[in-house]
């Protein structure tokens, strides 16, 4: 197809052959070339009979012509040094999360990328899901009113990770979800979080997070690498509907309630005191259908589209630096024993500008 991009794929380690065979299966992308230090890796992943070229030297990869775009799959290390020099040969970036390391690599990114004339994308799956898709319409909408809270869970009996906690591990899900859905993405004034070692792992291994929403409502995250069930679900209660997303259920991701609580005021004596009347609204449950598609699928037709169009994608590099700034909020509040914390998110400018 000739309005196809071309693109290469940094990185076949796990991540990476998720990406070869959605961009491979795309009908907007034509994948060239994949790289990876491991020449043997890299060939397993396009396979014997593929005409997918194998690169171990980015720099090579940087220098051909027939590359439009790079997708990095590589440890967060070292997204900031291979994005920063595929805008320099002028390619387009997708990056997988985390953004960076730090914030402040991860604004450089950014920065680099406005500099540039480039897309940058963080793959941020979830936020291309039917279910985290219609979560943010029927908020954008008003169909569930007012956001008075958002509980979400994230909890399994997972791999305790050996350079990082609970909250970066299993966290930037939920919150990449949170800067999606929510109006004016996340921006919490302060971020509480408080975790435990009870099996003397050196990090955290159950976490808490607490965060205000800019509703007046309250957004809280908890997660665990120890529980013996896998939860994956979100709540939002809004002040007309509740929404319950559960992504284990396949045959009802979403329910919408239509329950909740009402309250009004009366004058209870001549000084207007306001005492609290409590009505319960219990009205019916609907489970809309929604289409099953692969996130990743639908993630690399926004990465050409942003492109193609000139614009922003759905979840560009601003999104994961939000994402980087709450979780090393995060990190200096569960050093000081759960205080609150504000991010801080560093201005996109260029290293050394």
């Amino acid at each position: 197809m000739t309005n196809q991009r071309r693109i290469a794929v940094i990185g076949a380690g796990y991540w990476g052959p998720n990406l070869v065979r959605n961009f491979r299966g795309s009908a907007d992308w034509d994948l060239v070339a994949v790289c990876d230090l491991d020449e043997a890796r890299a060939r397993k992943v396009v396979g014997a009979r593929s005409t997918v070229e194998v690169e171990t030297s980015v720099e090579r990869l940087l220098a051909r012509s027939d590359v439009d775009a790079v997708a990095i799959a590589t440890p967060a290390r070292t997204h900031a040094p291979l994005a920063l020099k595929a805008f320099e040969a002028g390619k387009h970036v997708l990056v997988e999360k985390p953004l960076a390391e730090t914030a402040e690599n991860a604004a450089a990114m950014v920065a680099a990328a406005r500099a540039a004339g480039r897309v940058l994308m963080i793959d941020h799956t979830y936020c291309y899901t039917p279910a985290v898709s219609y979560i943010r319409e029927a908020i954008a909408s008003g169909e569930l009113g007012d956001v008075l809270y958002i509980d979400s869970s994230r909890i399994n009996l997972g791999l305790i990770q050996p350079d990082v906690d609970v909250f970066w591990d299993l966290a930037p899900h939920d919150l990449s979800i949170l800067d999606f859905v929510l109006p004016g993405g996340l921006q919490p004034a302060t971020v509480s979080a408080s975790g435990a070692d009870p099996l003397g792992a050196g990090k955290a291994c159950v976490g808490y997070l607490t965060m205000p929403l800019q509703s007046g409502g309250m957004a809280h995250v908890s997660v665990n690498w120890l529980s013996p069930t896998k939860i994956r679900q979100m709540v939002v209660g809004g002040s007309r509907r509740t929404l319950v997303w559960d992504d284990l259920n396949p045959q009802q991701r979403i329910s919408l309630y239509d329950r909740g609580v009402n309250l009004a005021s009366q004058a209870a004596d001549a000084r207007q005191r306001e005492v609290a009347t409590v009505s319960y609204r219990m009205g019916d449950m609907i489970a809309p259908a929604l289409t099953e598609k692969e996130a990743l699928s639908s993630m690399a037709a926004e990465f050409a589209a942003a492109i193609n169009e000139d614009r922003a994608p759905r979840t560009d590099g601003d999104a994961g630096l939000r994402v980087l700034s709450v979780l090393e909020a995060c990190t200096t509040s569960l050093v000081a024993h759960g205080a609150p914390v504000a991010p801080r998110v560093p201005s996109a400018q260029l290293v050394g500008a």
